[in-house]
């Protein structure tokens, strides 16, 4: 993994920097505290993003039913949402740091995916398992080996002009939007898109079946707290040197909408297990012995 500071030379273009090693390490300026707690939350987010999954595989090995409790679209929207972010992040450039949390976010998602169709296969065997399993493990192999290529390549000298944070765009200026401004803007758009369409599924799945056995909540409520940390930290940062709030807000927009429009989806969906948690689904009802 290259790991290329920034250096101190290039700190001295950070107006009323005040901590060096943010800059060092994210290649951010922290001019004040709002910077300063900008970056902690978009730290702590990245930390609940990431262990979200973890009460969800934990769940599917105790209820064996995690294909019937999730939305495939719901994985799929995930997972398509991810995968935006992860080109977004090789096409504007980003730092390592949010390159390889995009790639740890599409590792995450194949994992859940490959339990899904690992326990729906295990119940009805199919003769497309084989090929949907080894599409998968091929999936998984090109997302492992792409950082290492691109971290093989040859290493550019670190520009001099300040870097703010990219949020799959890159350097915000006073001129509208760049080319590779609007590529990341697109594919901001579509990952937002693909990440407010995956709820729909779930929430449709959990109404059918009057139930959310089998679904982790802490899975939503720790996305629900990313989410809002997130939109949180987009909202603290100050704007770039010659930048407008609303130039500012409008390079961030795509994300913005994606984050609060997700946790609205998750708001529905954490009611839904508010009504259904005494409730269990039509199998469960059933008796054992028939009369």
């Amino acid at each position: 993994m290259v790991w290329k500071k920034l250096g101190s030379g290039n700190f001295s273009s950070c107006p009323n920097g005040s901590l060096e090693w943010i800059w060092d390490v994210f290649g951010e300026c922290a001019q004040d505290g709002w910077d300063e707690a900008s970056v902690g939350l978009g730290l702590i987010s990245i930390l609940c993003f990431a262990a979200s999954t973890f009460p969800q595989y934990i769940k599917a090995c105790k209820t064996g039913n995690m294909d019937q409790a999730l939305s495939l679209w719901f994985l799929l929207g995930w997972i398509g949402g991810d995968s935006c972010n992860l080109i977004g992040s090789f096409l504007a450039d980003q730092l390592p740091l949010q390159t390889y949390t995009a790639v740890y976010y599409v590792l995450a998602d194949l994992l859940m995916l490959s339990l899904y169709f690992h326990y729906k296969f295990k119940k009805r065997p199919s003769l497309l398992s084989t090929p949907i399993n080894s599409l998968l493990l091929f999936i998984l192999a090109m997302v492992c080996t792409t950082p290492l290529l691109r971290s093989a390549g040859p290493v550019t000298a670190p520009s001099e002009v300040f870097r703010g944070r990219t949020l799959l765009s890159v350097e915000p200026g006073s001129k509208p939007f760049t080319r590779q401004e609007i590529i990341g803007f697109v594919i901001g758009s579509v990952s937002s898109v693909l990440y407010l369409l995956s709820r729909l599924p779930q929430i449709r799945t959990n109404f059918l079946r009057k139930s959310t056995q089998g679904v982790s909540y802490s899975l939503f409520a720790l996305v629900m707290l990313g989410n809002t940390l997130y939109g949180l930290s987009v909202l603290l940062k100050n704007p770039e040197v010659g930048q407008s709030e609303g130039s500012y807000l409008l390079h961030h927009l795509p994300w913005l909408v994606g984050s609060l429009g997700v946790l609205l989806l998750d708001s529905i969906i954490s009611i839904q297990f508010l009504v259904y948690r005494n409730t269990a689904t039509s199998a469960e009802r059933q008796p054992l012995l028939h009369s």
